[in-house]
């Protein structure tokens, strides 16, 4: 006998559907959002010093914006059309430094540690939110 939770219900018309989607949607798209976010001023930092490297960043309310008018359609007939371009749109964007280098690379240091800095501290902040989350469910499950 397995103690796995089923975490899915079926609705009127028999299709299934995951009971915590809509608990986490959109924050569990944030994280992931801040989280590539993270990589890519990390990546910026490393290419301080390389020679006509563009310093990137990604425009975080376009992405989130697109991830939550973004739903996912359930074809039920074989010859319906298929949504497509879900999810695959790229929100980088290439920054404009204050000043020019001389050798083409546009990363500024302190501009990105101070980015670096405060995507940290959001992407913390987004991941405390949904512990909170999860905590209550927790609490609720056990019937705290």
């Amino acid at each position: 006998m397995s103690n796995r939770i089923d975490t899915t219900l079926e609705n009127f018309n028999g299709n299934k559907m995951k009971i915590f989607d809509s608990v986490f949607g959109l924050h569990e798209k944030a994280l992931d959002i801040r989280s590539q976010r993270l990589e890519v001023l990390a990546k910026n930092i490393a290419n301080a010093d390389t020679p006509h490297f563009k310093a990137q960043d990604i425009d975080f309310k376009r992405a989130l914006s697109e991830a939550q008018s973004s739903q996912k359609l359930n074809t039920t007939h074989s010859r319906h059309i298929p949504m497509s371009g879900s999810g695959s749109s790229n929100f980088q964007v290439y920054s404009v430094p204050f000043s020019n280098s001389m050798d083409g690379n546009t990363v500024e240091l302190s501009v990105e540690q101070a980015k670096y800095g405060k995507a940290a501290a959001q992407y913390q902040a987004t991941l405390r939110f949904l512990e909170g989350n999860i905590s209550g469910i927790r609490k609720a499950l056990r019937g705290d």
